[in-house]
């Protein structure tokens, strides 16, 4: 407590207080090495604290004994050594320039983590004790756990002093407010959790239970996941609190509460040292058929992966960082020796255990055998030595090869690699701010060809390989049958072996749902205080039946069955008799041509403009067809040609009325003396305002179908039980555009012809021209209510009954008495009468 004071103080005062010790020291072995640059590592050397003395104001806290020496994270100390060593000797690192290390044991526990990174605050004593604050350290290698690395950022992290963890997954460490010198070079559960959920998805598992280790890595592991896997819709059973230290009736507790739950897979985010206690007991009391989902922290672990523990979590599945073979390591740790050193903390104890006797005799130890001396490590056959499938020790290597390039970019002004110039800084001007700003930036390739870097959270890359449980040769290997990797944009790419997985229910993929689905006939009924994912299936009311959009309950509601589909076909006997219509109309349009080609010499067809009567009786024969395409099954083709052939048609239609209203007028005019407009008004300009007025229509029309053209549709909404199949407008803009051009073309003819109806000839066509024009309007307005108020087919059918019935209006209109006079009264097809009028008035 005396030294957190000191340390606070000094943290407040560091502007102001010229020195900062930390007076007395924490009782805590270590590797040391004296260098011009120092890396303080922590590491949990010791698994299990077993005695720990309460601290008092009275006396100096009592040391900390661990107990279970852990042999992975002795190697993670061997290889930070190996690797600080093989910088001394690269001639382009830090060359001129040695890196020193002072590593210490946390015991596994966030209070020794908290410990080891107060001592590594002040001056070991090994050196002299001369110096200010901020601390001696340039970096720190720590921790294993999030928990302690939470502690060790939090006390180092005022000091600007950069922490780079090489197995500490928790997201929150991610926060830059809170941690802001905080690296790793393993990834950050928040990419686990997406991995996991991925996994959750892809196998189709909704109902699943979560083992979560009272700490930050537990808590924050699970809520991640469970935020994930709730997008997805998988509910979360249960989650079950577990800690090294827990009481064995806590233990118990949690044992029974997978033994109750109806889940077949279950998650533990849980590091191997919380985690081991319980899976003990799920042995013991032989519970199987549970698919375990494990977090990187145990996966891999050597204590665990036994054949005992195999009998409940064999075929367990999950995430690891990638591993990495490091041959030169191998050489290195065979020569370790207790005998080079004798005072070096930590190796007695691996010495012990690797060899079976002690290499001096303490009276107070228990073993009766004492090494020879004779012994070597250099034929062992122990996992220890095996350097093939490295992950958190490769991460450790990362981690003090990424401090290093740090050190170097800042000493040398220029990264590691480039031509050595001599040190624009001097090592004694180093300080931590400035390390923890250049190992952000820090980026280069190492020998085994992967890229270092961090991102603007401190986090690497994420990169899991998926490994599977599973028994060979008596012995539990972690086989490598898959692989996630996250991608800059967010995305993530997961690929599985899937048919080489070994499943706790052998090779079937187990399925883990709280209900199963509904049979046909009933419907989910939730169940009052349970997740989303457990209902009753209860039998279906009246309007129960959840069908897609296409389909309809039968009578019996068990069944979805095809919803009946609508449109105007042709042989139904509203097609039939539109379809008639259609082609009668259009006969008639080319009996009438024949007649008036027939009989294009006589008076009466001389006098209503033989070319434009031709050219109109072309365009009522292409009105009559039009309604042909509205009928039968919309298509994309039919749905385009139907309006826009209308349109045209129609336009063609109207133009040519105009046409022939003009040429009245313009006759009229002829006859008054001095008046020379019917000379600039011939057939080439009666071509030309057809033409003119048809091509602007046209236009209307390519615009249509080039940017919003009409399609088929389904519509709903008549029906529960029928789809009606029509043609989509696309545009409604562009389809009343079509109609008022057309309606535009229409008032313009009825106006000019209704000036003209008492021009003083016996035969004026004025007056047939307008009353065909009061017909085509009266029919086109009251087209556009019964068109918008009619349902389903109908739609399409007063549309086609305004097509006839306007085109059967100009027919009849302006061609009947014609071929009225032709063909019943001939004796009036004579110019005297047709002229009557005007030659009597002469």
């Amino acid at each position: 407590m005396q030294r957190a004071i000191l340390l606070f103080l000094c943290v407040l005062h560091l502007n102001t207080v010229s020195s900062c010790e930390l007076f007395g020291k924490f009782d805590m072995p270590s590797l040391f090495k004296e260098g011009d640059i120092m890396i303080g590592g922590i590491f949990p050397i010791f698994k299990k604290q077993i005695v720990r003395s309460a601290s008092t104001f009275e006396k100096e806290p009592s040391g900390v004994k661990c107990g279970l020496f852990y042999l992975r994270a002795f190697r993670w100390t061997q290889v930070m050594i190996f690797a600080i060593e093989e910088i001394n000797k690269d001639p382009a690192l830090l060359p001129n320039i040695s890196l020193g290390y002072r590593i210490l044991n946390s015991c596994a526990s966030p209070t020794n983590a908290l410990r080891a990174a107060l001592t590594l605050a002040s001056r070991p004593e090994e050196t002299e004790f001369n110096s200010s604050c901020p601390p001696t350290i340039s970096a720190v290698i720590a921790a294993s756990g999030s928990s302690q690395s939470l502690a060790v950022a939090g006390t180092l992290g005022p000091f600007q002093v950069p922490i780079v963890s090489y197995f500490s997954t928790c997201a929150c460490l991610s926060d830059r407010a809170k941690y802001p010198t905080f690296f790793r070079t393993i990834p950050s559960d928040y990419f686990q959790a997406k991995a996991l959920a991925a996994l959750v998805k892809h196998f189709g598992w909704q109902w699943i239970g979560a083992i979560q280790s009272d700490n930050d890595y537990g808590r924050n592991g699970i809520l991640s996941f469970t935020e994930e896997v709730k997008k997805l819709g998988v509910c979360i059973a249960f989650v079950g609190t577990i800690l090294r230290t827990y009481s064995m009736d806590k233990i118990l507790d949690v044992v029974e509460m997978i033994r109750r739950s109806t889940v077949k897979v279950i998650l533990a985010f849980v590091p191997e040292g919380d985690f081991y206690p319980l899976m003990k007991e799920v042995v013991k009391q032989n519970i199987t058929g549970i698919q375990w989902i494990a977090s990187e922290a145990w996966i891999t672990a050597a204590r665990p992966s036994t054949p005992e523990i195999y009998q409940a979590f064999g075929g367990a599945l999950g995430f690891v960082m990638q591993k990495m073979t490091m041959p030169k390591l191998k050489p290195f740790l065979t020569n370790i020796n207790p005998y080079t050193d004798p005072s070096a903390a930590f190796v007695k104890d691996f010495w012990e255990i690797m060899v079976g006797c002690r290499p001096v005799l303490p009276e107070e130890h228990r073993m009766d055998k004492i090494c020879t001396g004779n012994e070597t490590l250099m034929n062992s056959q122990h996992a220890f030595f095996d350097v093939t499938q490295l992950r958190a020790t490769y991460n450790v290597y990362k981690a003090v090869y990424a401090i290093a390039h740090a050190l170097h970019q800042l000493i040398f002004c220029k990264p590691a690699g480039e031509k050595p110039v001599r040190p624009c800084l001097n090592v004694s001007e180093i300080q931590p701010k400035e390390v923890t700003d250049h190992l952000q930036r820090v980026n280069f390739r190492n020998e085994f060809g992967d890229d270092v870097f961090f991102d603007e959270n401190g986090d690497p890359p994420a990169s899991y390989d998926i490994i599977n449980w599973q028994l060979r040769n008596g012995q539990v290997q972690h086989v490598t049958l898959g692989h996630f990797a996250s991608a800059a944009n967010g995305d993530f790419r997961l690929n599985i072996q899937e048919e080489k997985i070994v499943w706790r229910t052998g090779k079937r993929v187990p399925t883990s749902v709280c209900s199963n689905v509904c049979p046909v006939g009933t419907r989910k009924a939730q169940i009052k205080g349970k997740p989303t994912c457990c209902f009753d299936c209860i039998p279906c009311a009246a309007d129960c039946t959840p069908c897609p959009q296409e389909y309809w309950s039968n009578e019996r509601k068990d069944e979805c069955i095809p919803k009946t589909t609508e449109f105007l076909r042709y042989h139904e006997p509203m097609g039939i008799a539109l379809t008639v219509v259609s082609l009668l109309g259009a006969s008639l349009s080319l009996v009438t041509m024949m007649v008036f080609i027939h009989y294009r010499e006589t008076p009466v067809i001389k006098a209503s403009n033989s070319e434009l009567s031709c050219f109109l009786l072309f365009s009522l024969f292409l009105c009559f067809l039009c309604p042909l395409t509205f009928m039968g099954k919309p298509t994309v083709w039919t749905c385009m040609l139907r309006h826009t052939a209308f349109g045209v048609t129609f336009a063609l239609c109207i133009s040519c009325v105009l046409g022939k209203t003009i040429v009245v007028v313009t006759a009229f005019k002829a006859t008054i003396p001095g008046n020379k407009v019917a000379g600039k008004f011939g057939p080439a300009q009666q071509r030309i305002i057809v033409c003119s007025c048809t091509m602007i229509q046209i236009l209307i029309c390519v615009l249509w179908l080039k940017f919003k053209p009409p399609f088929p549709d389904m519509v709903f909404r008549y029906s529960n039980k029928k789809i009606v199949l029509e043609c989509n407008t696309g545009s409604e803009a562009a389809f009343y555009a079509v109609l008022g051009y057309i309606g535009i073309l229409a008032i313009v003819c009825l106006v000019l012809a209704f000036l003209a109806r008492k021009l003083p000839d016996n035969f004026n066509e004025a007056k047939f021209i307008t009353f065909s024009m009061l017909i085509f309007c009266a029919v086109w307005i009251t087209f556009i209510p019964a068109y918008i108020s009619s349902p389903g087919k109908f739609t399409v059918a007063v549309e086609i009954f305004a097509i006839l019935s306007s085109a059967f209006g100009l027919l009849s209109s302006i061609f009947a008495p014609k071929c009225y006079i032709i063909l019943v009264k001939p004796e009036k097809n004579t110019k005297k009468h047709v002229m009557g009028k005007k030659m009597n008035k002469k």
